[in-house]
């Protein structure tokens, strides 16, 4: 027989584990918000005036600046084979990116088992990487072929709005994946309520700000570079710190969850080990995503920020092209990883091709 006592405090306990998620999935909403709240006029001078290239002058005395310093033969003329190869494969890159996020985004559509708003949030984070595969990376592309070919006209054009359009896109994928991780932190820990607090329309909220946002503060960059930079480095660690802490919570609930099994000696009921059994497909699918995003995009971060910090060179300019390779190269792993790991995508997907193979063999 229950002791009524522990059935008390069970709930004053899950009433406390409920406070910090609910907090982290408004975070989500208000993480823009707060730096938006930056008056830079109040801000003392020097940090708005920084130059990322202020060591570097031309003869005649005038300071470069970064699309001058970035287009230039002193820094790329002896990286022209590497560019080159990076052209080539961010080229194959491409079409991979834009085809494996289409054919997922139409297995999304046909998929009904999931819950609605954690469909929304895989399929805003599969356009996302469809994007990187249809704009972003021609992008680096062009910008490249416009080094090698020293076109340094295109080569600041290209350079500008790739930029612009990979930290819109990249902040919105990070973004993304961060909800994803509140989103199974509050599926666990707030039960049956669910439902009734994660709701469609909130989510569709949360995910247009995921949107405008980093667009606002991508857009900075005409005013002040080292704004985006900075804010693309900043963004970047408080969306990691939010991630590990609801993955950290999902563990340790899980865990308390088995030893008060174990020390009641309940055995669970065949439908509530089928929930769990779904749940944890879902966690573990968000987490190697997770984890594939942080191998990816943690190495151009560290290389951002010693650009930052000691400026541009030819081996800083070397260490940029690769990573910035690596970061597009995740758009490219998230589609395997959805066939992966989700049973229902990879069936979807495979419906999807199977008629297309077979009409191209019949013809």
């Amino acid at each position: 027989m229950k002791d009524p006592n522990n059935d008390n405090l069970e709930e004053v306990r899950r009433k406390r584990a409920l406070i910090v998620p609910q907090l982290l999935w408004n975070a989500v909403f208000l993480l823009h918000c707060e730096v938006a709240l930056v008056i830079p006029g109040k801000l003392p001078l020097a940090i708005w005036q920084v130059d990322m290239a202020a060591p570097n002058f031309t003869e005649d005395g005038h300071q470069k600046t970064f699309e001058d310093l970035t287009c230039s033969p002193d820094l790329t003329i002896e990286l022209h084979g590497q560019l080159k190869f990076l052209s080539v494969l961010n080229s194959f890159m491409s079409a991979t990116a834009f085809l494996g996020n289409a054919l997922v985004l139409i297995a999304l559509r046909k998929e009904s088992s999931l819950h609605p708003p954690s469909k929304l949030l895989l399929r805003t984070l599969a356009t996302t990487d469809l994007c990187v595969g249809l704009i972003a990376e021609p992008l680096i592309v062009t910008f490249w072929i416009s080094v090698v070919k020293e076109n340094w006209g295109i080569c600041r054009y290209a350079l500008v709005t790739g930029i612009i359009t990979s930290y819109i896109l990249c902040g919105v994928s990070v973004a993304t994946l961060t909800a994803i991780s509140v989103d199974r932190l509050l599926a666990l820990l707030l039960g049956l309520r669910y439902r009734q607090v994660v709701t469609l329309k909130r989510t569709y909220v949360v995910v247009i700000t995921l949107w405008f946002l980093p667009a606002v503060f991508s857009a900075m960059y005409f005013w002040n570079l080292l704004i985006t930079f900075w804010y693309g480095i900043i963004y970047l660690s408080l969306c990691l710190i939010i991630s590990i802490f609801s993955y950290s919570k999902i563990f340790f609930t899980f865990r308390h969850h088995q030893n008060q099994v174990q020390d009641h000696f309940q055995q669970p009921n065949q439908t509530n080990q089928l929930h769990m059994g779904r749940y944890k497909k879902a966690v573990s699918t968000a987490i190697w995503l997770q984890l594939t995003l942080v191998a990816c995009y943690l190495p151009y971060g560290l290389v951002e920020a010693l650009r930052i910090k000691i400026g541009l060179s030819s081996s800083v300019y070397r260490a940029w092209s690769c990573t910035v390779t690596l970061v597009y190269l995740n758009s490219s792993l998230n589609p395997i990883l959805y066939c992966w790991k989700l049973n229902e995508v990879r069936q979807a997907v495979k419906d999807t091709i199977r008629p297309q193979v077979g009409n191209c063999f019949t013809s």
